[in-house]
């Protein structure tokens, strides 16, 4: 294993190669939620399917005034054709019928009895006003969804307006994550007084259960081999995320651990800060390759990394085509130091238009890391900002 250390990129993309690919499987729509498309949606149908009002009002056939002939509600469509000089009440959504191609709507009608004309003043409605042509939305066979889609409220509304019951998603890889540390309590409210409650399972498992459902929590364990070597045993998913250990130290042991364990590293280390002692392993198992991904300790370092490599490599096994988180340009509201030869990623708080350090930046400074809503990208060697100048950043909100 070569200990030189990777760029944020190549590190990126050498993890995502690994990313395990899981089977394909169908479930019913609001079930799908979360899950990524297996294959392109066909629409099975058109949508509208018919020309449809737009609004309540009165279908009309030629110039007003116009003799009201009948009603076409949603549902229940108005049966005939009219006539110049004919017109129907019509609710939105209802078929429009034959004869007619345009709503007059409801505030600029003018009724009297059976008698539809238009109000003081209002001209009348253009050809085509108001109306929703059949497959204005789409039509049968096109492409609706794409392969590779996360399914959200509004697709898996289009999936069934295009005639799915159930969807064609891939399978959700199963995860578990694993702190180790001897200063580590599992019980936050009775910590003893060299101790620290454990945060950085519960902040992996909720980070990452969004996109691969459950995730177990195999620790916190301490550090001793045994300990880790039970822990380990334990873990049978497709991902494995540890925190901790993951360093050089004499009680950083997650690495021989692993090694024990059957892993083999893959990489360690790459030039980002907070997070160097990033690393990758994988374990040949009966159901195929396991991808061991050990996070440092300290947790803005772990989160930071999570954030870059974890969500990533879940999403990227759940499917997803383009998995690596997306930057948007922010004016920086004051000014940033000048970057190393690592790639920093600063925590920031951002109000849609400018962006600001988010208190200290030190990797196990929570407050500041809750605080923040955004990562501010400072690549390798980049020259100081001054306040007004554009920075990069990451929305922690939808990576």
């Amino acid at each position: 294993m070569n200990s030189t250390l990777l760029s944020l990129e190549e590190a990126q993309a050498r993890l995502i190669a690994l990313a395990p690919t899981l089977p394909e499987m169908r479930v019913d729509g609001p079930a799908a939620f979360g899950a990524y498309l297996s294959q392109d949606l066909i629409a099975n149908r058109t949508q509208p399917p018919a020309d449809l009002s737009a609004m309540d009002g009165y279908a009309i056939c030629g110039e007003g005034p116009w003799i009201r002939v009948g009603e076409s509600r949603a549902g229940l469509p108005f049966d005939g054709a009219l006539e110049p000089g004919d017109c129907v009440r019509i609710s939105t959504g209802a078929h429009m019928p034959d004869g007619a191609d345009r709503v007059l709507i409801q505030e600029n009608a003018s009724i009297d009895a059976e008698r539809v004309a238009l109000a003081n003043g209002e001209a009348g409605p253009a050809p085509g006003a108001h109306v929703r042509f059949a497959g204005f939305d789409f039509m049968k066979s096109d492409v609706v969804l794409r392969k590779g889609t996360r399914l959200g409220p509004a697709q898996i509304a289009l999936a069934r307006a295009a005639g799915y019951d159930s969807l064609p998603v891939f399978d959700r890889p199963g995860t578990a994550v694993l702190d180790s540390g001897d200063e580590l309590a599992s019980d936050a409210a009775r910590c003893g007084p060299f101790q620290i409650p454990a945060s950085n399972g519960a902040m992996l498992a909720a980070m990452l259960s969004p996109y691969t459902g459950l995730v177990e929590n195999l620790g916190p364990v301490g550090d001793d081999m045994d300990a880790l070597a039970a822990a380990l045993a334990k873990a049978n998913g497709h991902i494995l995320v540890t925190s901790g250990g993951a360093s050089v130290g004499d009680h950083d042991l997650m690495q021989d651990a692993l090694k024990a364990w059957g892993a083999e590293i893959n990489f360690w280390k790459v030039a980002i800060k907070p997070g160097k002692p990033l690393m990758v392993a994988t374990k040949e198992r009966d159901w195929g390759q396991q991808v061991i991904l050990g996070l440092p300790g300290n947790p803005v370092s772990s989160f930071v990394t999570a954030f870059l490599f974890a969500l990533p490599l879940v999403r990227a096994a759940s499917g997803d085509t383009d998995p690596l988180p997306k930057h948007t340009m922010r004016v920086a509201a004051e000014d940033l130091p000048a970057t190393s030869a690592r790639h920093e990623f600063l925590r920031g708080v951002s109000d849609g238009r400018e962006v600001r350090l988010a208190g200290s930046q030190d990797s196990s400074a929570l407050m500041a890391l809750a605080q923040a809503n955004c990562l501010i990208s400072r690549p390798p060697g980049a020259n100081p900002v001054r306040a007004g100048q554009l920075v990069p950043v990451h929305n922690l909100q939808n990576g």
